[in-house]
């Protein structure tokens, strides 16, 4: 039984500075994620890889369709229940780093499992092992991670992704801005959820890495509208 199921969503957007315009984006979008599964969402720039990812996450409504991942129908959910899902479900690394600045790094890690009630020693130690595994020096985790160079933060974004043992996860490039040794470290953990049995969807612009960690891959250029 799928983890993460898409039924002919469609999706589009009113253009407010453009005089109100509406473009339509995707349509008849539908594919699944099996738990021990890991799916990779291909197509040209525009397509509407992200577009999806984010209808998944919550974060866009669909204008049609169904999206589910476990029980909860997201395109319906409650804001509350969108919160329950990411905090004990549905786990996201994007590519941007998003964090209450001047939190120490070792707290942004640990963060998710304070939410779900972890002790805070537990949490941080648990967050240092996972910063170590990922080559944050430990003098960097005292600082904010919104002082560090992009290949810094999207490990600490890449840290608090897989910090949990999510059933299911979203990536968006999740290799990029990396240098090969810790480009190895990152497929070796997305191998590591999907044997655990993780539902895993993700955006790979990396052939080489798509090729290692995906079973199979999604076309999304089938869905755009301009299709």
């Amino acid at each position: 039984m799928a983890m993460i199921t898409v039924d002919k969503v469609s999706k589009g957007f009113t253009l407010h500075n453009q005089g109100g315009v509406s473009l339509t984006v995707m349509r008849g979008a539908s594919l699944s994620v099996a738990p021990g599964e890991c799916v990779g969402l291909i197509g040209a720039s525009g397509s509407g890889k992200s577009t999806l990812m984010r209808m998944i996450w919550g974060n866009y409504r669909t204008d049609g369709g169904s999206i589910r991942v476990g029980d909860v129908e997201v395109a319906r959910a409650e804001p509350r229940r969108i919160i329950a899902l990411r905090r004990g479900t549905l786990g996201y690394v994007s590519q941007f780093l998003r964090v209450v600045p001047r939190v120490p790094t070792l707290d942004v890690v640990a963060e998710p499992l304070r939410d779900l009630g972890m002790d805070a020693a537990t949490a941080r130690t648990r967050a240092a092992a996972m910063l170590t595994r990922l080559n944050i020096p430990e003098r960097l985790w005292s600082l904010s991670p919104t002082t560090f160079s992009g290949g810094e933060q999207q490990r600490v974004n890449i840290a608090r992704g897989f910090i949990h043992g999510w059933p299911a996860l979203l990536l968006d490039e999740p290799t990029a801005s990396l240098d090969a040794g810790n480009r190895a470290v990152v497929l070796e953990l997305i191998r590591e959820a999907r044997d655990r049995g993780a539902a895993i969807l993700g955006i790979f612009h990396d052939e080489d890495a798509r090729a290692q960690v995906c079973d199979r891959v999604v076309d999304v250029t089938r869905f755009s509208a301009a299709a």
